[in-house]
């Protein structure tokens, strides 16, 4: 009974995320490999300037958009980190999550 119960209980735990499939499965490796010489790429810029926290702020691509989120100083910082991604090559578009920290 146990075994059927732990069997249902994993079942519907499988089911009830077969909807949460992340799309990053669905790239190809040439675009994988960019998206991540994006983000590193991003994320070294942000290590060079002294206006941009980097550990504050966090950096996904996906199909050559970038998403920046986690917690920017102020509204100056969070413009600068933007920009900064934009003029990264093969960048398609910034997503811009950041919070500004009271």
């Amino acid at each position: 009974m146990a075994t059927l119960l732990t069997a249902l209980t994993l079942g519907v735990g499988l089911l009830a995320t077969t909807g949460c499939a992340v799309t990053r499965d669905q790239q190809s490796v040439g675009s994988y490999v960019d998206d991540a010489a994006i983000t590193t790429a991003v994320k070294a810029r942000f290590i060079d300037n002294k206006t941009v926290d980097a550990i504050a702020i966090s950096v996904e691509t996906l199909n050559g958009t970038v998403m920046l989120s986690g917690f920017a100083k102020s509204s100056a910082e969070k413009t600068v980190a933007e920009s900064l991604a934009w003029k990264v090559e093969g960048v398609k578009g910034v997503k811009n999550e950041l919070a500004i920290r009271p």
